[in-house]
């Protein structure tokens, strides 16, 4: 597996694991030794960076990663985040320093380590200053709990207030073929400060890969089923970008999750996805990525096609969306 530098010379690997849907948002629980079984699968091909957040069950999926990488644990870049009202998204956000550190030791347990690699503040909490979030993830970075610092979801304006404070290692937000507004500020923000960027939903909540069409039915507790991306109607009309993905990917012999991830791969060095799976020949589909050489003619073609089209449906629903960006 190639490495990439973040900010901060954080070396990961070009594509690491979202681990959130082993236990949250996309249905059903994946059996706790299934999924310990996919991360260290993950980390025998060559994956160093692991994804995970107090609010992915909550709780439980940290708890998960922890136990999976415990027999390696110092090969590994562990990535969980804090910034939620008791780890529960629906009662709003919580980054008082008091909250942050009692999430840092909570997590240090959970995840069995004495340290969190790179820590994020899940989303900017308008009750808070950045300032103030920022100074105390550069205290618990001088305790030597925390490694890096890092941002999810956070606007420009609050990436260079934070910055200011305690450098940022990664900023962690949705990028794909079909969600392409970072390109517009976030990228030239990062690339001015030398801030790395973590991909998530780099597969468009699986809709890239070709799986889901208009007639796909979500379990009742997948979060698919509010984002009006996903409505049948959206569905069927996004289907066109999956159909020119489908095209590249056919001439080059690859899948089309694998030409979605190394289109990701090759619009920066310092670009890391980490798409999110549960099975394992789709893990091994998605590393294949790295092995995948997009030329100066197959981005264009691509370029092109995207141009072409008019994504239908909001990425979020209006109370999710309100959270982002700020």
């Amino acid at each position: 597996m190639q490495k990439r530098i973040l900010g901060n010379g954080l070396e990961v690997s070009a594509l690491g694991l979202g681990c959130m849907g082993l236990s949250f948002g996309y249905g059903p629980a994946t059996d706790r030794s299934e999924a310990i079984k996919l991360i260290r699968a993950a980390h025998e091909r060559g994956v160093t960076l692991f994804d995970t957040a107090e609010a992915y069950g909550p709780f439980i999926n940290e708890a998960v990663l922890g136990e999976a990488v415990a027999p390696f644990r110092d090969e590994v870049v562990l990535a969980t985040k804090f910034g939620f009202v008791g780890g529960e998204t629906a009662r709003g956000m919580d980054s008082r320093p008091a909250n942050i550190r009692a999430v840092a030791e909570a997590a240090l347990t959970r995840l069995r380590t004495d340290r969190i690699d790179l820590y994020y503040q899940h989303r900017i909490d308008p009750a808070v200053p950045i300032e103030d979030v920022a100074g105390t993830v550069k205290e618990l970075i001088a305790e030597g709990k925390v490694k890096h610092f890092g941002l999810s979801e956070a606007g420009a304006a609050s990436i260079r207030r934070a910055h200011a404070v305690q450098p940022v290692t990664a900023l962690q937000s949705e990028y794909s073929l079909w969600w392409r507004e970072p390109e517009a500020e976030i990228i030239p923000t990062l690339q001015e400060l030398g801030i790395g960027f973590v991909p998530f939903s780099p597969l468009g909540k699986g809709f890239l890969t070709g799986a889901i069409d208009d007639k796909t039915t979500f379990a009742k507790d997948d979060f698919r089923n509010v984002v009006p991306r996903f409505s049948p109607e959206a569905r069927k009309a996004n289907q066109t970008l999956v159909d020119a993905v489908g095209a590249v990917a056919d001439a080059k012999g690859a899948t089309k999750a694998q030409i979605a991830l190394a289109w990701l791969l090759a619009q920066k060095p310092w670009i890391a996805p980490i798409p999110g799976t549960t099975k394992l020949h789709r893990l091994e589909e998605n590393l294949g990525a790295a092995a995948v050489e997009l030329t100066a003619d197959d981005l264009k073609v691509i370029g092109t096609a995207l141009d072409a089209i008019a994504i239908e449906g909001a990425r979020y629903p209006a109370h999710l969306q309100a959270r982002v960006g700020k």
